[in-house]
């Protein structure tokens, strides 16, 4: 599951993806084989946080299992 994360919260991606031109036709991130297509990948402080990338509009999103 994809969420976005700014500050204490976690936003569903549809809250912010819906207005970017990168999002897919029904306004999610471009996820695919396991990357994020309209981002890259984002340095884990540590090993136990879940995969983080970095939209092209400056968002933070996780890859929550």
């Amino acid at each position: 599951m994809l969420v976005i994360l700014m500050e204490n919260q976690m936003l569903a991606p549809q809250c912010i993806c819906q207005s970017c031109l990168l999002a897919d036709r029904t306004g999610q991130p471009r996820w695919s084989g396991g990357e994020l297509r309209c981002g890259h990948p984002v340095a884990k402080p540590t090993e136990n946080l879940p995969d983080r990338y970095e939209c092209q509009m400056g968002f933070v999103i996780a890859n929550i299992k």
